[in-house]
């Protein structure tokens, strides 16, 4: 199982109280992102069944400061991304 570091420069972020919501959260984008698939920050939020897109959003940036790498690619115009997850050898999350 991996821990995940929660983000230390979150001015608003109090640990007692967002830290296992945020933790929960990685997790399930951790999981679900795992199997290489692209997707859409609404897929993603629909996928897990919690959060906004921009935590969704958060949460992928947060796998990229724990050495994970988040590809995303433009699809539309409009600015649509897609995200996918390559990541860091060694590392699950149960």
């Amino acid at each position: 199982m991996t821990q995940f570091p929660l983000p230390l420069n979150a001015p608003t972020l109090v640990p007692a109280l967002d830290g296992e919501r945020l933790k929960s959260q990685l997790g399930k984008v951790f999981r679900l992102m795992s199997d290489g698939r692209w997707r859409t920050l609404a897929q993603i939020r629909e996928q897990i069944g919690c959060g906004s897109e921009a935590g969704i959003s958060a949460r992928l940036r947060d796998l990229r400061k724990a050495g994970h790498v988040v590809l995303r690619q433009r699809v539309r115009a409009t600015g649509l991304w897609v995200y996918k997850l390559v990541p860091r050898s060694g590392m699950e999350c149960s």
